[in-house]
């Protein structure tokens, strides 16, 4: 519930990877912060609709903000995502010239890496390619180590979880509608409940826009320009039975007006395989429509059977599709630099155009913004921060066979298995249900625990959960009063 009374130190509109990381980074210091997004969860835009890619920083411009925050924010991930119990794995990726057209574009990614002082950095022939991945084409290639995967749902949910534990608050399901500051410097925002329709109001000194494809929708309302221009990008999704077949990303030379990297394959931390994505602009009235498209879908089968011969028809599981909030339009293309920028009014943060890297950028990003509100708050380190996240360290499927027992015998809804194809627990979705920011949808569940989200697609385990709902009267009652009596008395 909102606190009208409450006069809040930082607001954050969106609650994407870097609204996120913005909470987290100010949950460290003795200010009032809450977090405002419209979706009745957080990371559901385009933060949960990308390859989870952690960049290097060879695709940018030198002394850009992508450039610069990509590099510093990939190197902070380590630690990060330990702190977060975050899965990460280092890949590094090959950048392909598969044929002498390709190699003046090869040649600026070097350039541009080395300008932006991207470690370990090597050219490398074919042989030397095949040694990374087999049977791997092209005539030259450019070899970036610290490039590498993680599950970008799964750090956007820890960041906001962990920012949660340490007193930030999230008001969920609730869309900014106007923005106002007073003569005392305070801004009020109001929002729509959007489930109930109710309007609500709150207060804070500063504010950040970290809205997303909503970006320049928000910054509108005090009179700040900027346009985003979304451009959707498609993907299939691979069964695991390819796991341990692609070893390290592997990517095409860009060409040098394109939307974006072009389409490739990415492995995954838990094993599946992604084929794309496709950069298509759609128009403004479809920032959010995630629909795929059968022409794009079919260029996506052509390239990944090109890319990977031993795909079969029952190897694609899933497809999705993410859209970009890009500033460049369709007529000029290519990518602009992030804006991250305290604008004329006064207090006001505007963070727009993050597409990628936005997700490798995300902690640079938090400790810009932290340096920013610097200027207009008195941010004192807490004494009892907690920078790690709560919980098992990593999934219950990937502890030693004697934990997996001792913390069976413990809890027996570990003992009992929800989902097949992923190998979750009914302790596991009890968690993801149980969540410290009292998330309440099957997606919640399933970006948490991955039940449904294995082969069968839900087939196994929905049926499951659904009976877990209704049948725990104590956790329905919990977060619906009064369900527990209607379930009694209804048909």
């Amino acid at each position: 519930m909102f606190d009208v009374a409450r006069v809040y130190d930082a607001v954050i509109i969106g609650a994407g990877v870097v609204g996120c990381a913005v909470a987290r980074e100010l949950s460290r210091f003795d200010i009032k912060t809450a977090v405002i997004e419209k979706e009745p969860d957080v990371g559901w835009g385009t933060s949960s609709r990308n390859s989870g890619v952690l960049h290097s920083g060879i695709n940018y411009g030198p002394g850009t903000r992508r450039a610069m925050l990509s590099v510093l924010g990939n190197s902070m991930m380590d630690a990060l995502c330990s702190d977060l119990k975050v899965p990460l794995r280092r890949t590094g990726k090959l950048t392909i010239a598969l044929d002498e057209n390709d190699l003046p574009g090869l040649e600026k990614l070097h350039e541009q890496g080395k300008a932006n002082v991207v470690p370990g950095m090597e050219l490398l022939d074919n042989e030397a390619m095949r040694r990374i991945q087999p049977g791997v084409e092209g005539i030259l290639g450019l070899w970036t180590p610290t490039s590498a995967i993680i599950s970008p749902y799964g750090l956007t949910i820890a960041l906001a979880e962990n920012a949660r534990e340490n007193g930030v608050d999230f008001y969920l399901s609730n869309e900014v509608t106007s923005i106002r500051k007073n003569f005392s410097g305070v801004f009020g925002i109001s929002t729509r409940d959007a489930a109930t329709g109710e309007q609500n109001a709150i207060k804070t000194r500063t504010l950040v826009n970290s809205a997303g494809l909503r970006s320049d929708s928000v910054s509108r309302m005090l009179g700040v320009g900027g346009v985003i221009y979304p451009c959707r990008g498609e993907y299939f999704i691979l069964d695991k039975r390819l796991e341990g077949e692609l070893r390290t990303l592997l990517y095409p030379v860009p060409g040098p007006n394109d939307p974006g990297l072009g389409i490739h394959l990415t492995p995954t931390v838990d094993g599946n395989i992604l084929i794309g994505p496709s950069a298509d602009y759609v128009p403004d009235g479809q920032r959010e429509d995630y629909s795929t498209t059968i022409p794009v879908l079919d260029i996506l089968r052509r390239e990944g059977q090109r890319l990977l011969p031993s795909l079969g028809a029952s190897d694609y599981i899933r497809n999705f599709s993410g859209n970009r909030p890009k500033q460049t339009p369709p007529d000029v293309g290519g990518n602009a630099d992030f804006t991250i920028e305290e604008t004329d009014v006064s207090g006001f943060i505007r963070l727009q155009g993050i597409e990628s890297p936005g997700l490798t950028s995300a902690p640079a990003i938090a400790a810009e913004v932290r340096g920013m509100l610097a200027r207009h708050l008195r941010l004192r380190e807490k004494e009892n921060f907690v920078p790690r996240r709560s919980g098992l360290d990593c999934r219950f499927a990937d502890l030693p066979n004697g934990e997996k027992i001792k913390l069976s015998r413990a809890c027996s809804d570990y003992g009992e298995i929800i989902c097949r194809c992923e190998n979750v627990t009914k302790k596991e979705v009890r968690d993801a249900i149980e969540n410290p920011l009292g998330a309440r949808t099957l997606k919640g569940i399933k970006y948490r625990s991955r039940a449904m989200m294995g082969r069968c697609q839900g087939g196994f385990c929905l049926p499951r959960i659904m009976r877990m709902l209704r049948e725990d009267y104590a956790f329905r009652e919990k977060y619906v009063p009064g369900l527990t009596e209607r379930l009694r008395t209804e048909p």
